[in-house]
């Protein structure tokens, strides 16, 4: 074979795609044949990468937000020299593969996240962008400009028929992030076919509104036409840029191509051939010829580009050591030696202090304490800072250009603030945190599932966490929220009681490093609860027991957030005879070893009674057939807490007698 010509570097990519599909009978072999050739003006002649050291700090993200084209980034991935063999391609969606059916960042080396839910993909493309833009300001200097990359993003119709991206891209234009490159793959087809009938809108005109720059009318399928936009973006020097890219959904393919048929099945044995004719690709199922591996050359030039970064990091570490130590401890995700000491003392002095305040404002006084010690703190609020209580005396907004630019105001959206927190945590250097109310988190469910099941260290705050929101009535009155979000996995879930569980539960969502926390506050004033220094540790496992019985206890009450008070008080009345166990994590105590949980939750007491202001069905694994609990068995209502309450039960009186008819 001759040099080969960038559609045959093109067609390499789309019969990986081909076969891989064909060879798990199942798959969507359309996008990677109709995006081919944007792949490869991209990857061999613009992306700033390394396949050596895919963790390389300042390479260029890609991101796949329509991922269910994942073959398109698997034979990227794997012609460009990535840890991704052939044999890895030929066992494309089989199981415990490094080709599973959409890029997961956690299984395959070169994914920067994990895409398929349409939409979010775009999104944590904004966050790794912003993500850019504040590091750049923090740490750059004249001459050094040691955080300089961009995220490219490919995305379909799909994703931008869904929500999400409306709310991302109307913030990335707002925020002028410039080094962020959207492709649209505009083939007009989705699954159900032809989307005349569904999106209609005009998309260059509302990215244009939302602040892009808009590169209309590319032809998706000539190289030359697709550098002419890329250099036209790269000179983009405040807005994001969106290329509008026409392209034919399974290109190659005779019977197929612009047809929906071609979206998400196999093309076929008999259609493989005649596109193999059509296209010239006279090789056989998963064989790519030398000259084309050696077209695909772009290891080289990422060794160089990254020595060569090397070398500056060097020179700036010698002129600016602190900044320098600072941007490598934050990039390698370690935490300031001091934090978790210091972390600890301020638990331990509000245990001294002991103040009545909501959970929502313990958190405030936790962010204002640790923000401080932590400059990759980042985040906000979804158009409620003032309830939330996101905002601390160092707030800054990233809408600006200063250095320490350090808080988001998102507005009113929650599904794209949680994925830009998804993809702020992803690219490195920062620990995100976003916040709404609890009964908003629906609105985010997704995006929370997506941070679960990536391993993104997200921290979701989220306040007004049960009927005690009082008037504002059942829209906005959590009762399947809590649970809901419990049984993600890998999502930890925190509700404390007073200020010191609060304080601790931000200690360990900012400690924790392989996935998630949601932290749920109250609106109302909580009682602060005594506790010695052993029971202020154990708080960190998840479950404690706050108040011990004479002896072996007769029944057991266990409660969360507010109702921890009600629990203190029903024991008070029920005699020495009563633990009180607070479990202000269920998804942390259940890590515990056996022993622990044990001597805590002894199962030879049989009598127990969990109480929390949510629905009360997931508290019955805690009770046992001879428990009770005390929660909400409907929704709520308007009216003031003080009626609420005991309208729905929640009262010590209440619980008193449901632990004596035990």
């Amino acid at each position: 074979m001759t040099t080969p010509s960038r559609r045959e570097l093109a067609n390499a990519i789309r019969f990986l795609a081909i076969d891989a599909v064909q060879a798990a009978n199942s798959g969507h072999p359309g996008m990677p044949m109709g995006m081919a050739d944007i792949a490869e003006v991209l990857w061999n002649d613009y992306l700033q990468h390394n396949p050596a050291n895919p963790r390389w700090f300042n390479r260029d993200r890609f991101v796949l937000s329509n991922g269910h084209g994942s073959m398109l980034q698997y034979a990227l991935l794997h012609l460009s020299g990535y840890d991704l063999s052939i044999d890895d391609l030929k066992r494309f969606r089989q199981l415990e593969s490094k080709t599973p059916g959409h890029p997961e960042n956690f299984m395959t080396c070169g994914v920067e996240t994990t895409t398929g839910p349409l939409g979010q993909g775009l999104a944590n493309a904004v966050g790794f962008a912003l993500a850019e833009k504040l590091l750049a300001q923090r740490f750059n200097r004249p001459e050094f400009e040691v955080v300089d990359h961009r995220t490219w993003v490919f995305l379909g119709d799909g994703c931008l028929m869904e929500g999400v991206s409306h709310e991302a891209a109307s913030l990335a234009g707002t925020w002028g992030l410039h080094k962020l490159v959207a492709f649209w793959d505009d083939n007009h087809i989705s699954i159900d076919g032809d989307v005349h009938g569904w999106f209609t809108d005009d998309t260059p005109a509302r990215f244009e509104a939302y602040g892009w720059n808009v590169i209309r009318g590319v032809d998706g399928h000539d190289a030359t036409e697709i550098k002419t936009a890329i250099e036209t973006a790269l000179k983009s020097a405040d807005k994001p840029t969106l290329v509008c890219c026409r392209t034919t959904i399974g290109f190659g393919s005779p019977n197929k191509a612009g047809k929906e048929s071609s979206h998400g099945a196999p093309l076929g044995k008999d259609e493989i051939a005649l596109t193999r004719e059509a296209l010239n690709w006279p090789y056989a199922p998963f064989e790519i010829p030398q000259a084309i591996y050696d077209g695909w050359k772009v290891g080289d030039v990422g060794k160089v580009r990254e020595i060569q970064w090397n070398d500056l990091f060097d020179a700036y570490a010698q002129r600016h050591p602190d900044a320098a130590a600072e941007l490598t401890r934050r990039s390698h995700a370690e935490l300031p030696e001091s934090f978790r000491t210091d972390a600890l003392n301020y638990a331990m002095k509000l245990q001294a202090e002991g103040p009545n305040v909501a959970s929502r404002k313990a958190s405030q006084m936790a962010i204002e304490a640790f923000a401080p010690l932590l400059p990759e703190l980042v985040g906000g609020s979804a158009d409620l800072a003032h309830s939330n209580l996101t905002l601390w005396k160092g707030s800054k907004s990233v809408a600006s250009d200063d250095a320490d630019a350090n808080y988001i105001y998102f507005g009113v959206r929650e599904f794209a603030m949680t994925a830009i927190s998804n993809g702020l945590a992803l690219h490195g250097g920062f620990i995100p945190y976003d916040a709404t109310f609890l009964v908003f988190s629906d609105y985010a469910r997704n995006a929370v599932r997506m941070s679960a099941l990536m391993g993104a260290h997200a921290i979701h705050v989220y306040t007004h966490d049960s009927i005690g929101l009082g008037e504002d009535g059942p829209t906005h009155q959590p009762v399947e929220h809590l649970a809901s979000l419990r049984y993600i996995p890998n999502n930890d879930v925190w509700r404390p009681c007073d200020a010191v569980e609060s304080a601790m539960a931000w200690k360990c969502a900012i400690e924790r490093k392989d996935g998630p926390s949601c932290l749920v506050f109250s609106r109302q004033t909580l009682p602060h609860q005594p506790r010695d220094e052993g029971q202020l540790l154990d708080i960190a496992r998840g479950g404690y027991v706050l108040k011990d019985s004479v002896g072996t206890p007769e029944v057991i009450l266990i409660a969360t957030g507010s109702e921890v008070g009600l629990a203190m008080g029903a024991a008070a009345q029920l005699g020495d005879k009563v633990r009180v166990v607070s479990m202000p994590s269920t998804d942390v105590f259940d890590r515990q070893d056996a022993a622990y949980r044990e001597s805590v939750l002894p199962k030879s007491v049989r009598k127990r009674v969990a109480i929390e202001a949510g629905t009360a069905d997931f508290w019955r694994k805690y009770v046992g057939l001879d428990g009770a609990v005390v929660g909400m068995e409907r929704y709520g209502a308007s009216a003031p807490i003080e009626a609420l309450m005991p309208h729905f039960g929640f009262t010590v009186e209440r619980v008193v007698g449901v632990a004596k008819a035990l």
